[in-house]
């Protein structure tokens, strides 16, 4: 019966190579767990009710990709995308947690119908590689920063804006548990990041800085204090349009990203290279977004660590389903991981920083017109401390510095559009 449902004999594997890769993929990803929720308590949010949420949200997107699109394809709050909901719409322009949700809703509404119209792969073909790369990069530094803070290492300065900070106790114990990261992912161990976290936390015990949890387990699941709170009716402010275009735009291209790499790694791609069922994993993208807007996460997205348990053989939608249920029981450790420090999850922001900066090589630095909105994007996302302005300044860049050269035919009308939208994101 599983042989036929998952096809998987027809795509070369077993039941033992699909559950060594969904076991793969979780210690991959597992991260997530304590670093969505200490990147959205920032926003005001309840951390105990976004640990569930994060395990619940997680469990459940990738559940819909195994048992509907059967695409070893894992789904979470997507890293970036918690920043700019947290960072950007509720610290910097002042969006009450529950509108943000409300945003995070609509964005995957619009994402879904653009899916379902055939609109979402032309967004992607009229928007220059080096912009897209750049996006990437630009968010890579914004994590880093934002790493940076959270471990301790950089603080805030009345003269200098930002400086060096102290060598305290707690930044050693992160430095210590980013070490541990970097050498076992050197060595090519899964579960790095996890890994890292754990020994940082371990430590912070040991040493006083967090108390051991009454209870290691429970069955008490918290979900209230966010959970259907988002707030669709102020989300559809004119004033919010921008913050929803640029949602879009990152979860756009950071889930076409990430189906495009792991896709081709499990060979599920014809004879032309496109990936099959590439509308039904965009359409569960999208409506996984929504589900986690309702229960109280920012947007779900495609994990490219989902590529960790296609290596270890992963062809089919049944690692997933063992992904999911790993997810699930981690909702039983709640109290323990509740204990978990910022400082110690804040080496993984950083190490995720690192893996986005790949995208660099992908700049052509020395065309002016294709790199210098680019390098715009980079610098803009990580000193503005907003994603969304990041990205307004290099569409409006890319198109003025075209204008300029009289290279309007070089200029899409999609691309109009998007500069359009940009100059609105500054007007309101």
């Amino acid at each position: 019966m599983l042989n036929k449902f998952f096809k998987l004999s027809e795509r070369n594997t077993d039941i033992r190579a699909e559950i060594i890769a969904g076991v793969t993929t979780f210690l991959a990803m597992a991260y997530i767990i304590f670093v969505n929720p200490n990147i959205l308590a920032a926003a005001g949010m309840d951390k105990t009710a976004l640990i569930t949420v994060t395990c619940l949200a997680t469990a459940l997107a990738t559940l819909a990709t195994g048992l509907f699109a059967n695409a070893p394809i894992a789904m979470a709050p997507g890293m970036g995308l918690n920043a700019f909901f947290a960072y950007s719409l509720v610290l910097t322009d002042r969006i009450p947690w529950q509108d943000a949700l409300g945003i995070v809703f609509v964005s995957g509404l619009f994402f879904f119908l653009l899916t379902v119209i055939g609109l979402r792969q032309k967004i992607v073909e009229v928007i220059p590689r080096s912009l897209i790369s750049a996006v990437s990069v630009g968010i890579g530094f914004f994590i880093t920063f934002i790493g940076l803070v959270n471990l301790g290492i950089i603080h805030k300065n009345d003269v200098t804006l930002v400086s060096a900070a102290p060598v305290t106790s707690t930044v050693m114990i992160g430095l210590a548990g980013f070490f541990v990261m970097i050498v076992l992912e050197m060595k090519k161990v899964r579960g790095s990041m996890i890994s890292g976290i754990a020994v940082a936390t371990l430590l912070a015990i040991l040493t006083g800085k967090v108390q051991w949890p009454a209870a290691i387990f429970s069955f008490d699941l918290k979900l209230a204090p966010i959970a259907f709170q988002l707030d669709i009716r102020h989300a559809l402010k004119w004033g919010f349009f921008g913050a929803i275009f640029s949602l879009m735009f990152m979860h756009l291209f950071d889930s076409i990203g990430s189906l495009v790499a792991c896709c081709n790694q499990a060979k599920l791609v014809d004879e032309k290279g496109r990936i099959r069922g590439l509308d039904r994993l965009l359409s569960l993208d999208a409506l996984a977004s929504m589900m986690g807007a309702v229960l109280g996460t920012s947007t779900i997205t495609v994990y490219v660590e989902s590529a960790t348990g296609i290596a270890q053989g992963g062809r089919t939608g049944f690692s997933m389903i063992v992904t999911a249920a790993i997810f699930l029981l981690a909702l039983l450790f709640i109290p323990l991981i509740t204990i978990v420090p910022v400082y110690a999850t804040a080496p993984a922001l950083i190490l995720v920083g690192f893996f986005m900066m790949k995208e660099i090589r992908e700049i052509d630095f020395s065309d002016l017109e294709e790199g210098f909105p680019a390098f715009v994007i980079i610098v803009m996302i990580a000193l503005s401390y907003s994603i969304a302005t990041g990205l307004a300044f290099g569409f409006l860049s890319f198109v003025i510095f075209k204008a300029v050269r009289l290279k309007f035919g070089e200029i899409k009308p999609a691309m109009w559009m998007i500069a359009a939208l940009s100059l609105l994101h500054f007007l309101l």
